[in-house]
């Protein structure tokens, strides 16, 4: 019996043909076939291996003797002997075969008949018990180009171990072979949804930032159109907009046409990722393509610009326009966004229309109209107008929700009437309706802000039962006398039934939350040590303080005057893994601030802009309201400092307060003079504290300059006030810098005017600032004054000589009288006298005058 052995890496011989003449045959190579382990078979009538080497390429050309006829027995041989090597495993060698056979020609018909269909499947689900996934799918391949169907190949249990090494392979994070795969697969009319739960694939797709990818497979399965919505949504979740955009354009190329669910989804996840403007975007885009957008997508449009008032008015005028009628959550919507920017009116007429809808049976009111609606009144503090909404939703028979029964509770505290909001609480539990926590806060709070401790401890001590804390107990008892100093009413009112506080008409399942102790530990007034207590008592039940407990509890220790240890627990914030934000630097800011502490309150303020903190309006009134008085130069720089950056922050400052203090210091120049400064008192000050206060720009401009940059005085668009005010901020900087550093002024200083486009008379105003600044540095501080214009040579020589105090009066009244007389001529022509100069002489004399009183 011949054998034949097929040794790895060598090429499968063709059989011997009994032929005498068969060393003189030109045989057409088979690719060569490389098995993994040496195979010995023994079939009935076995070919002997050929004893001579490989035929040469040069043979490629000629017959092959599986082309004959009476080669049908070597097709089945090597049928057999792919059947043999895919039963034991050897994909990669039965692939090499059924690929020697298609290569050469021969009738495949033959082969496949001769095939063993069960062993090849048997092979298949070895080779995938072993992972051998990119080897089936190759089997497969060479399969189907035999003609065989490759499900042919798979059973149920066969379709389970592909789907189970699918999952593997997903969840060793190589997503892409998996969708490789099933591209493959679907080829072959594989049911793809039976092998991978659809959403496995996306969130590994999801995980990997990788949109295309997930619509790549999307496009596989037949209900693709669905699954671009999902994609685009689950994107939206992790908060990855650009992805969610990059699957929402690939999938517009596979979309046969509109898709309303997926513009509704793009649209959702922009507002998801808090990018309004591109929803605007997408919206506009569909009416350039004249896609007429359905009442969803123009729901979600709006609910994301609902914070836009005017925008979402346009769209729905728009949607109207496009015949889109509404449906009871577009008003809703409108609602929503009327509550958002306190339109209480348009909410009303938003809130009747409905009602007539309603009446003529086009809509039905829901329990979110009526909440909504009730929040509006709520917020604005308009609680009888909550309480009559009430009343229209128990007449329609729409019982409130949580959401409606805490707004109405809101609603009534807002307006500090503790007692209306405890009584709807009752209501609330007699209908039935379980408030949660927040609804719970709410009714605390208020109890809180109309300063009933005393009242706020035992609310929360007959909704927790049992199992109020010791810390609780020991504030509930000793509040009242550790609070009679503050002139609040820690306990319930006298002719109040306090039964309900301790025993409710029905128990319910409370379970505080950080703000619940956030609460109480505002109820504590200035006891630190029983607010640390509560915030020891957070961390017990679970819960961790957050920067608001930090910053309550710093407020309170500052509050008791003990400085120093509010702001070590403000520095003991980072290493409880809490990093400071502006409500915690705000509160240590205000505890410095009280305790004139303002070298560290400005430090502090400093210290959270380099960390990005952004203040906020309380932070920059807090430091601006630090001063009663301004003493030296450097306190009004670090104030102005703040009043620019509350500006370019957005907020608006009170200029006006501000200006009063900037005033007083500017004055200080002259104190000692004893001038009579009623013309410049704050009652004139008709042009002071407007929205946009040009005086102290100008102030902080001239003030952040050196005495060498500072030589110029711009008053261009003030009035004599402030023009006053300007100058008097310059020369206050003169002196401190020649009394503290001996600075001294190196050249004249240059006075520019300029008209204001608010006045009505514009010369008659310059001539008038223009001689309220020249009686200022005349008259009340002796400097010598000169035109600077064309007659500049002319006045420098009439005075060339200095001034001696003793003829300073008199020199000042001709100079002055001189000096008017040219600027009366001069308003018929303004472009003649455009400053006026200060000479360094004077200002020198001036302070060296001012050091020597002050030293006397």
């Amino acid at each position: 019996m011949r054998e034949l052995v097929i040794l790895s890496y060598s090429s499968i011989a063709t059989p011997s043909h009994n032929h005498h003449h068969h060393h003189h045959h030109n045989h057409n190579p088979i690719k060569p076939f490389k098995p993994n382990t040496t195979t010995k078979l023994s079939p009935s009538k076995p070919p002997q291996p050929q004893p001579q080497p490989q035929p040469p390429i040069s043979t490629l050309n000629s017959p092959s003797p599986l082309l004959s006829s009476r080669h049908t027995l070597h097709l089945k041989y090597y049928a057999n002997l792919a059947s043999k090597l895919a039963e034991q495993g050897k994909l990669q060698d039965f692939a090499m075969i059924v690929e020697t056979v298609i290569v050469s020609g021969a009738d495949a018909s033959q082969f496949v008949s001769a095939l063993s269909v069960e062993l090849v499947a048997k092979g298949i689900s070895v080779g995938l018990r072993e992972g051998k996934v990119r080897s089936v799918i190759e089997v497969l391949r060479k399969v189907e180009q035999l003609g065989v169907a490759p499900l042919k190949l798979f059973d149920g249990s066969t379709m389970e171990l592909l789907g189970n090494e699918f999952y593997r392979i997903v969840q060793c994070g190589k997503v892409e072979e998996v969708v490789e795969f099933m591209e493959i697969l679907a080829g072959f009319r594989f049911s793809i949804k039976e092998l991978l739960k659809s959403s496995d694939i996306i969130r590994a797709c999801v995980d990997k930032r990788n949109p295309k990818l997930a619509i790549r497979y999307a496009c596989i399965l037949p209900y693709g159109h669905i699954l671009f919505s999902t994609i685009i949504h689950e994107f939206g979740k992790k908060g990855d907009l650009v992805s969610a955009l990059t699957a929402y354009e690939a999938s517009k190329q596979h979309l046969t046409g509109p898709n309303m669910y997926v513009y509704r989804t793009i649209i959702d996840v922009c507002g998801l990722c808090g990018d309004f403007m591109k929803s605007r975007y997408i919206y506009e885009d569909l009416l350039k393509q004249k896609i007429t957008p359905n009442i969803y997508v123009f729901n979600s449009l709006m609910n994301v610009n609902a914070h836009d008032l005017s925008y979402i008015l346009h769209v729905h005028k728009n949607m109207r326009k496009l015949g889109v009628m509404e449906d009871m959550a577009s008003y809703n919507i409108l609602l929503k966004a009327c509550c958002l920017a306190g339109r209480v009116d348009m909410a009303q007429y938003i809130y009747m229309e409905v009602q007539h809808l309603e009446s003529t049976g086009v809509l039905k009111l829901d329990v979110f109209t009526y909440s909504t609606i009730v929040k509006v009144f709520a917020d604005a503090k308009l609680w009888q107008m909550a309480l009559h909404i009430k009343e229209d939703m128990l007449s329609a028979g729409v019982a409130p929700n949580t959401v409606a029964w805490s707004s109405l509770i809101r609603a009534c505290a807002n307006a500090g009437l503790v007692e209306r909001a405890i009584q709807l609480f009752d209501e609330m539990l007699l209908a039935g309706c379980e408030p949660n926590t927040q609804c719970c806060n709410i009714l605390l709070d208020a109890c809180v802000e109309t300063c009933q401790f005393d009242r706020a401890f035992r609310l929360f001590q007959s909704w927790m039962g049992g199992r109020v804390s010791e810390t609780i107990g020991e504030c509930n008892i000793n509040l009242n006398a550790e609070q009679g100093d503050k002139n609040c009413s820690t306990s319930v009112p006298t002719g109040i039934s306090t039964s309900h506080l301790l025993n409710y008409p029905r128990k319910f399942p409370f379970t505080p939350t950080t703000a619940t102790y956030n609460i109480l530990m505002k109820a504590c007034g200035t006891d630190y040590y029983r607010a640390k207590a509560l915030m020891n008592e957070m961390r017990v039940v679970g819960l961790s303080p957050n920067n608001i407990s930090w910053s309550i509890l710093i407020d309170i220790c500052g509050g008791s005057g003990n400085v120093e240890d509010a702001i070590r627990i403000f520095r003991y914030m980072l290493g409880a893994g809490i990093q400071p934000d502006v409500i915690a630097y705000t509160t240590a800011i205000k505890v410095c601030v009280e305790s004139e502490n303002l070298k560290l309150a400005f430090s502090l303020f400093e210290e959270m802009k380099n960390y990005q903190i952004r203040p906020n309006m309380v932070t920059y009134n807090t430091l601006l309201r630090a001063r009663s008085r301004y003493g030296s130069l450097d306190e009004v720089q670090q104030c102005l400092s703040v009043y620019q950056d509350m500006r370019r922050a957005g907020y608006k400052p009170n200029d006006y307060y501000l200006e009063e203090l900037i005033e007083e210091w500017c004055e200080g120049v002259i104190q000692d003079d004893n001038q009579n400064k009623e013309e410049f008192s704050s009652c004139n000050k008709t042009y002071l504290g407007r929205p946009q206060s040009l005086l102290l720009e100008k102030i902080a401009m001239h003030l952040q300059k050196s005495n060498s940059e500072s030589l110029t005085i711009d008053l261009k668009g003030l009035t004599k006030v402030e023009a006053r005010i300007v100058v008097l901020a310059v020369l206050r900087m003169f002196k401190e810098n020649y009394h503290t550093h001996g600075h001294s002024v190196k050249d004249d200083i240059l006075i520019t005017f300029g008209i204001s486009k608010a006045v009505t008379d514009p010369a008659t105003h310059n001539f008038e600032v223009k001689s309220a600044i020249i009686k200022l540095l005349q008259d009340e501080l002796g400097l010598e004054v000169l035109l600077a214009g064309p007659r500049n040579a002319l006045n420098k020589k009439k005075n060339s000589e200095s001034l001696l105090e003793s003829d300073l009066n008199f020199e000042q009244l001709t100079r002055r009288k001189s000096l008017l007389t040219e600027l009366e001529s001069s308003t018929r022509r303004p472009d003649v006298v455009q400053r006026l100069k200060v000479t360094r002489k004077s200002l020198q004399h001036w302070l060296q005058r001012r050091l020597g009183a002050i030293r006397r």
